[in-house]
Order: structure tokens, then sequence, then C-alpha cells
């Protein structure tokens, strides 16, 4: 289930508040309340009493009094005063502008600079304009939500009391016609308590529609708008097959001005009790450090059942980070998890993904980028030692580039270098279709790349612009392997070294066309693009650990080296042709296609020669002549598509795609295709399906959705989706099933939106 309460960027602080209020009751109700308070709360909740000082009074009236002995401003009939950015309206109102002191009696109306509107019988402030008691109080504020309260007392230093108060970010909450809409939260009196920085809720309640269906009879959770304030924070409630029901706790500590402590208990009813504490040390202007640690002793480690990681007692990480600007331009830092095994952190909701120890520094300004990094890599998850020691670390990565206008009609200059170690504790291979795969070579590894480049643009007649490259690439790599080269069906990669000077020119040409049909504009850009690189060493890193995979499309046809990392590059002669076109139709319709092929001239084409990862086979690149690729996209109206294709050179089609979506009048639709034929040397089989999603209004505010994915190469559905939703724009909930071959799943969604509708979370 899932439950989250959204507040817009322009709510007002009483409905941010409020509206924080309403997502706290009902996540606590449903298990879910610490991801739902934090963050809604605003930094000065009812801070609108402006300070004395401000500016001068104004005030005007039908009647109008100035006690110059005791400084006090009367007014009757009419009365408007503005100060400090509010305006005030009443019929009556006494300000003593020595003291603060404002009294402002009946059917009293003030306005905010943010257009905010507070309705209330009278207004009270005493005390240099630091407490106030308002009665009968109504807030309709810019964006339309609604605050209500019978009465309002407030201090600025202890505390704000509100008296039957509610909130509601659909304002009355009844639509044009009539019915009930969206949400409401009330409470018999709510408390926000500066000095112990918390809210403390008396009967809070939560209205969907009109009925009530949460209520409380106490509540109470810190205040995130003062993460600094000592106390605990909001506590968390979940449930686990493995872990059981778990309950966290966590408690800050300021233990200096710069330096916080963070104590995170979690009790857990199958496993026991979790400790954890992060402490962060600040160097004003400098940086900052963080340690962290957790750990456990497992009651019942056979909960987690995973194949790598066998059952223990003891289980725990430490973790640590900084981060430092130590000159201008400058940033260094590091980041260090260490833990019992890779299965601890996403075992207990602490981390996912991947882990990644590193060392860095980077220097950046408008001309020059450095980067310095030592990295280890470790999955978390059901992984071992084995895992672990395929994982690579850059041992180091270093990357540099500079660029240089030269001046006008000088061009640029361009200067990289990129020094990629890989250090690797055992091979990672892998079968697919009874093709070899090795992603990863046991030993260690370095390669230095440096390219030095100068390119223009040139205008020539007819308007064809010509953009001329010349450069060269250093290539000088090394590997060598601790243990004997793997064998089997595995290529294998013994020691070697190289040394490669690969010099590059390529002129780029575009004659871009356009005409206009009354407000129709078409732009058609031919393109002819030539590539000379002069070696013909194509594995310049001997091992490939970054350039593993890329699709020939029409998002790199025109590209002067295909490989996505340092440790392949393009070699020969290559003519890329093709063209690029743009129309805008004077209906708002749009299109963008782009099309061409690549054709191999002369010299070695590395398309040709394949390595351990299978790069370089079938991809398309590897003759004479290339696949043709396009790609278009396009819309009009409520209605977007985009697709692409690849055709082999006798115009069989390797490679296709297709998207569209359709959204207007609460109808939405959305439809993708997807084919891939089948090779043999990838030991790939062919992929074929489709899948579509429909969305209907049925009645008021409901809609009917339904979806299916279908594989047309095995002639079977892989899943079904149906589901109802309800929408009155600020509230969702709805019902959503899933089916697949053998299984079943349904979901529940519910959404409180705030009156933009904005995401707070």
């Amino acid at each position: 289930m899932v439950a989250r309460c959204i507040r817009g960027r322009n709510a007002h602080p009483v409905a941010g508040l409020l509206g924080g209020l309403a997502a706290a009751v009902l996540a606590f109700c449903l298990f879910a309340a610490p991801a739902l308070a934090q963050g809604l709360l605003p930094a000065h909740f009812l801070d609108f009493i402006p300070e004395p000082g401000t500016g001068p009074a104004r005030v005007e009236a039908d009647m109008l009094f100035y006690d110059s002995r005791l400084d006090i401003i009367s007014a009757q009939g009419g009365v408007v005063m503005r100060y400090g950015g509010y305006t005030i309206e009443a019929d009556k109102l006494s300000y003593n502008q020595r003291t603060g002191e404002l009294h402002a009696i009946g059917n009293v109306k003030m306005t905010d600079a943010g257009g905010n509107v507070y309705d209330a019988q009278n207004i009270e402030v005493a005390g240099g304009m630091k407490e106030a008691f308002l009665q009968s109080l109504a807030i309709t504020t810019s964006d339309g939500a609604r605050i209500e309260a019978t009465d309002v007392a407030y201090s600025a230093e202890l505390k704000t009391i509100l008296t039957e108060a509610s909130y509601s970010p659909c304002g009355l909450c009844i639509d044009e016609k009539g019915r009930r809409i969206g949400w409401k939260v009330k409470a018999a009196r709510m408390i926000y308590d500066r000095e112990s920085a918390s809210i403390t809720l008396e009967q809070p309640a939560l209205e969907l529609l009109g009925m009530q269906v949460a209520w409380l009879p106490w509540f109470w959770f810190p205040d995130p708008t003062q993460p600094r304030k000592q106390g605990v924070r909001m506590p968390s409630l979940n449930y686990s097959a493995e872990r059981g029901v778990s309950l966290a706790v966590p408690y800050f500590v300021p233990l200096g001005e710069d330096t916080d402590l963070l104590l995170s208990p979690m009790l857990m009813s199958r496993q026991g009790v979790l400790l954890a504490a992060d402490l962060t040390h600040r160097f004003p202007g400098f940086g900052e450090i963080t340690v962290g640690a957790s750990g456990l002793y497992q009651l019942d480690p056979g909960a987690f059942t995973h194949t790598n990681v066998p059952p223990t007692s003891w289980r725990g990480a430490i973790q640590t980070s900084g981060r430092f600007t130590p000159a201008p331009d400058w940033v260094a830092g590091w980041s260090f998890t260490a833990f019992t095994d890779n299965a601890y952190l996403p075992d207990y909701g602490l981390a996912e993904g991947q882990v990644t120890n590193e060392i860095y520094a980077t220097y950046l300004t408008a001309d020059i980028f450095l980067d310095a990094r030592i990295q280890g890599f470790r999955a978390l998850g059901d992984y071992n030692l084995t895992n672990d020691l395929q994982q690579g670390m850059t041992l180091p990565w270093l990357r540099f580039s500079d660029v240089r206008d030269l001046g006008p009609g000088m061009g640029r200059a361009n200067l990289t270098l990129d020094i990629l170690g890989v250090h690797r504790g055992d091979d990672q291979i892998g079968t697919f279709g009874g093709v070899p795969y090795v992603f990863g070579n046991e030993g260690n590894k370095i390669h230095v790349t440096a390219e030095a480049a100068w390119e223009t643009q040139w205008i020539l007649p007819a308007g064809v612009t010509a953009t001329p490259y010349l450069g060269a690439r250093l290539d000088a790599s090394a590997y060598d392997r601790t243990t004997a080269p793997i064998g089997g069906i595995y290529p294998t990669q013994s020691d070697t070294s190289l040394l490669s000077l690969t010099p590059i020119a390529s002129m780029d040409f575009r004659w871009p066309l356009m005409a206009q049909n009354g407000l129709d504009t078409i732009l058609f850009e031919p393109v002819a693009q030539f590539v000379y690189r002069g070696s013909s060493t194509t594995r310049v890193g001997i091992t490939n650990d970054n350039a593993q995979s890329f699709v020939f499309d029409d998002a790199n046809l025109f590209s002067g080296n295909r490989f996505t990392g340092t440790d392949r590059q393009e070699t020969g002669v290559r003519a890329n042709l093709g063209f690029h076109s743009a129309v805008n139709f004077a209906n708002g319709g749009w299109l963008d296609v782009t099309a061409g092929q690549s054709f191999h001239l002369a010299g070695l084409n590395a398309m040709a020669v394949p390595d351990e990862v299978q790069v370089g086979t079938s991809t398309c690149l590897g003759g004479m002549v290339s696949c043709f690729v396009a790609g278009a996209r396009g819309g009009y109206g409520p209605l977007e598509a985009a697709g692409k294709i690849q055709l082999g050179t006798s115009f069989g089609v390797r490679r296709a795609g297709l998207g569209a979506k359709y959204a207007a009048d609460g109808y939405s639709a959305r439809l993708g295709y997807q084919f891939i034929a089948a090779d043999a040397a990838l030991g790939t089989v062919e992929e074929h399906e489709i899948g579509g999603d429909v969305g209907v209004p049925i009645v008021d505010y409901w809609t009917a959705n339904g979806g299916l994915d279908y594989d047309l190469s095995a002639g079977a559905w892989t899943e079904a989706r149906a589901g109802l939703t309800y929408n009155d724009g600020f509230l969702t909930f709805g019902l959503n099933s899933t089916f697949k071959p053998g299984s079943f799943g349904v979901g529940v969604t519910f959404n409180l939106l705030g009156p933009t509708g904005d995401p707070a979370l």
C-alpha cells in the first residue's frame, strides 16, 4: 500500500503544517508515518505577525483618533490598516505603536503579501507583536486551501495552539455539482511547541469525501523543520516476513554547534534489536565528516534464505564519508563501507544496489576539468567473496579535459587525458546461448589515453556549414594476469602491453535548407561526414572494461567513434551519410526525423573485430555498407509518438521499436512495440513483443484502466493489468491487479494531494 501527502510548492505555512497533520494521522494508521511527516512542516508556523519597527502604520477609517501622549491609534468604521506588508480590515481597531499591542475587533480580514486571506472575528496582539489571540479564524490561501479554527493562541517564543482546527486543500471541498471531493483533517486541539520542537494532536481525524475514516485519541511527532533540536525524530513502524514487526525510534543529539549524533535503534519481533548511530562533524566553510555504524545479534538467522550468504547471528556494518572544498574550484572526499556480509544492508532496509568505496578529488572551471579517483565496488544482495573478487577496482581512474577557444576565426583546441587502472581478483564470465562472454579479466591492467585536437566551423557558399577536426590519440596499455589464463570455451588473455598512436581527421558537411508555407516551417539538413582514424589497432585497452556494448541507431549515426569507452576505438576511413529534418506545423504539430547509413571505405574496420565481451559482433557495421537506421519523433495535441528502425543490407528488419501515447479529457492510451532479431553469434533469441495500456473515464472522477503485454514470438501473453482509480485532483485511490502466467497480484494506491498537486516527497 502506498500512502502519500503531497503539498504544493506555494502552500501557506498553516496549510503545510495541517496538511502534514493529515498525512501524519493517516500514515500512523497505515504504519507509514515517518515517510509522510518529514519535510512537510513550514520553517515558521503561523509566523504572520510582523515585527515592530518594520515601517510606519497607515490607517484609514470613517473615524480616526490619535493619542500623541500614549502613541495610540484608534479607528472605527471601515478600518483599513497597512503595516509590514499586511493589510488588516476590521470594524474597530486600536494600535499602540510603542508596545506593539493591536486589537482588531469585528469582521477582521487580514491579507498578506502572498495573497493569503485571514478571516477572524477578533485579533489581539500583545508583547511587542510576539503574542496573538485570534477568534473564529478562517484562512483562505492563495492557492485555494482553507484553514479554520474556533480560536488560535500564538506565542513566537513558546507555543501555538489551535482549537477545533481543520485543514482542507480543496477549500470547502464541494465541486460545481455539489458533490463532496478531496480530504480534510481535523483536531480538537493542535499544539505546536517550539521549545521541544514537537507537534501534539488531540483527537485527530481524517475525512475523505466528507466521511471520517481515521481517528486517534492522541498523536505526537517531532517538527522536522528544526533538524538540530535534541529529541525523538519521527518513529517508523513496518513489517516484513524476515524481520517481523519492526519499530524504529531515532533520537537526535546535537553534541556541539558543528557536531550531531543520530541514534537509530530498531526493535524487531523476529530478529531482536538493531542498534545504529551516525556521527557528523562539520567544518564551516570547509566540509564535513560522517561516521556510522550498525549491528545486531539475529534471533532467527534462518529467516533470510540466501544461497551465497550463510546464516549467522552477528551482522553489522561501518560506514564513513567526507566531503571538503580545500581550495577554490576543488572538491575532495571519500566514501567507505565495510560489512559482515553483502546481504546485511538490504536485508534491514539500510541500502540497496551497490556500494562504491572511493577516494576522489575534482577540479572544475569554465575551461578545465580534472577528476581523480580510486574506487572499489561491492554488490549488495545474495553475493559472497567470489562475487566481490569479480568486481573490478579502479587503481586509479584519472580524467582531464582542457578546452580553449583560440580567438575569432581560429577555432578551438581540445586536450583530454584518461588513465584507467583496473585490478580484478577473479574472472567474471558467462555463457549465453552457447556463446562465451568475459566481462572482466583477473589481474592488473593500466590504460592511458591522451587525445589532442583542433576544430572549427566554416560557413561555405549556399549556407553549407563545414566542421573540420584534426587530432591525434595516444594509447599505452599493459595487462598482466596473476593466475593462469582461463581455458575451455572462453577466450584466453595473457600478459601483454601495447603502444599505439592514432592520427584523426574528419570533416562534417551540413546544408540546412529551410522553407515556410504559411505558418508551417520545414528544416531539411543533408549531412555528409567523413572520418579518418589511421590505426590498425582497435583493442587499445587490451581487455575491455569500459566499452562493452552499443547499438547502432540514429542517435550515433553521425559519430566519429561509437564505442562507449576508451578500451576500444574505431579505425580506418568511414563515411556517414544521411539527413536530419524538423517540421513545425501551423496547427501545433511537430515532426523530427534522422536517417542514414555508414560506409567503411578503407583500412581495418574495428567493428569487424570482436572481443571477449562480443563487442563488434553483429553490430551491423562490420562490412563495407552498414544497416540503414532511422528514428522519428512527433506529436499533435495530446498525441505523441516515436519510432526507430534498423534495416539490414538486404532490407530485412534487424531492430524496430515504436511507442505512442495519448492523453485528453480523462482518456489515456499507451502503445509499445519492440522487435530484435535472433542472433546466433551473440547467443540471443528473437524478441518480438507488443504491449499497451488504456484508461477510460466511466463516471464522475472514476477511471477504468487495463493493459496487456504479448510475446509475439512465443504466441503467448506475458502480463495483463486491470484497475479502477478515483481522482478528483485532491484525493486519489485505486485498486490495481496484475496477472502473469502462474501468478496474480493486487496493489492499492492512495494519495493525498495539495492544492497544486505537486509532490512534496
